[in-house]
């Protein structure tokens, strides 16, 4: 999708972060935005502080966990602009994992939002997107986590999840190319969010989030990765690779450079493997 203007954009978790810089960086481009969120207030000022960078910009509360709900802030997206051509399934949440304390509410809640999310998305817009005919491009945000499974996040649900965002995006983008509509995956390291507060947004059917031991493994992982945001790369830098890679039908999109070693020393491990059977 070379021109953006004129288009509308549909951004999940775009009260905040990643979501918001998109929002932004569609307006503008010249873009009708749909922010969707599911937090309210937060919301609501969002969409506000929009105003003076596009005139065409919305909101809409959002689970994305829950398909119904999904698919009426399709409708709702339809009914304010008619047609949507972008879609960013970007929502995210994290919870602790490891293996000494294995929470299946955690996994749970982390997959029902940051995969299952995802596929919501896809569900409820795909069919809108191929009727119109004007083409199309989804953007489902990963991570670097969905590419290397080691280090800090090691066994963890929001691990799991953003490799199988990896693998679904692959291939959508294979099926959806005949239909002129691109896919983008979002792979970026440490960016300045507030993911690290997400439990502040957990459903009460996920049960409370489980009490960390302060002297716990997992505790000093979760310190660790705190800091690490705090220092981490600004999200309108995302988002104007995002667009780019819109622009270019890019598949990936990385936007940490030093992180290449990590992928690296992945891909060498599994061509190491491969050789054990293949030479």
């Amino acid at each position: 999708m070379r021109e953006l203007a004129g288009k509308t954009a549909f951004v999940t978790g775009g009260a905040a972060g990643i979501g918001f810089a998109l929002g932004r960086a569609f307006a503008e481009a010249g873009m009708n935005v749909m922010l969707a969120d599911i937090e309210t207030d937060a919301l609501a000022a969002a969409a506000k502080s929009l105003d003076a960078f596009g005139p065409n910009v919305r909101s809409v509360i959002c689970d994305v966990a829950d398909p119904i709900s999904v698919g009426r802030a399709a409708e709702a997206s339809y009914a304010a602009f008619g047609k949507v051509h972008v879609v960013c399934n970007n929502a995210g949440v994290a919870a602790a994992g490891g293996i000494d304390n294995i929470s299946l509410d955690n996994w749970r809640w982390v997959l029902d939002v940051n995969l299952m999310g995802v596929i919501h998305g896809i569900a409820a817009f795909l069919p809108h997107i191929r009727g119109h005919g004007e083409g199309g491009h989804f953007v489902n945000t990963a991570s670097m986590a969905g590419m290397n499974g080691g280090g800090g996040l090691g066994f963890s649900p929001y691990t799991a999840s953003k490799f199988a965002v990896v693998g679904l995006s692959e291939g959508l983008a294979g099926q959806l190319h005949p239909f002129g509509i691109g896919v983008s995956v979002l792979c970026p390291s440490y960016v300045r969010t507030g993911i690290g507060e997400s439990g502040r947004n957990r459903p009460q059917r996920y049960g409370p989030t489980p009490a960390l031991d302060p002297a716990s493994p997992a505790a000093a992982i979760v310190a660790a990765i705190a800091e690490q945001l705090q220092a981490g790369l600004d999200p309108a830098a995302v988002a104007a690779r995002v667009l780019d890679a819109i622009r270019n039908d890019e598949l990936y999109v990385f936007t940490h450079p030093n992180m290449r070693e990590a992928v690296d020393g992945r891909f060498a491990a599994i061509r190491a493997a491969m050789d054990k059977v293949t030479g």
